[in-house]
């Protein structure tokens, strides 16, 4: 149990950030918008499950694997594995078990999901970097959806301090399916 309060500090800047964009630019091979519409809390617990945990304390890693689940609040992430890399805090070493560890990176692989509310991402692998803040989603076909409104590419990348995100094709086309539907529509008075 003493595990879960150091992942805690994963919060905000790191395991969620990287939910689907509210609105594209017509297709490109990049496409670039922002997230700014997606807030966390750093007060909001964090739940994880997964089926198995190994801690290594001697290498500063610890490994969730099978069936990984994370919850804050209305946000969520499956992934078939979690590795949390940490580091030495101020000259001393970290500890995952006693919830002083700094998160240096997160890498979550085997089929990435993420979701809060109707926005979804799915990708085949995940990396958040806490030093620079940013979160990258890879893989053959990234997804992101909003409802009816859905962006395809290869790879997102998101400034987690700006909320400002690039979805790359990898080749070829960024691909958006957009419903006119779904635009917010004036208030009449």
């Amino acid at each position: 149990m003493p595990a879960f309060r150091s992942i805690k500090r994963l919060s905000a800047a790191a395991l969620f950030a990287a939910l689907p964009l509210p609105a594209l630019p017509a297709l490109a091979q990049t496409t670039t918008g922002s997230m700014n519409n997606l807030k966390l809390s750093n007060n909001e617990p964090i739940q994880i499950e997964s089926d198995k945990l190994e801690i290594k304390e001697q290498e500063n890693v610890a490994h969730f694997t099978g069936n990984v689940k994370v919850v804050q609040g209305a946000m969520t992430m499956q992934a078939g594995n979690m590795t949390v890399y940490y580091k030495q805090k101020g000259g001393e070493k970290g500890s995952i078990a006693g919830g002083d560890a700094d998160i240096d990176r997160i890498l979550v692989d085997q089929k990435v999901f993420l979701a809060s509310g109707e926005q979804q991402a799915t990708a085949d692998a995940g990396t958040f970097d806490m030093a620079s803040q940013t979160f990258t989603l890879t893989g053959k076909r990234v997804v992101l959806s909003e409802g009816a409104n859905v962006f395809t590419g290869c790879k997102l990348t998101v400034l987690m301090a700006t909320g400002k995100a690039t979805l790359e094709s990898c080749g070829g086309r960024v691909q958006i399916q957009l419903d006119p539907k779904s635009r917010k529509q004036p208030q009449q008075n």
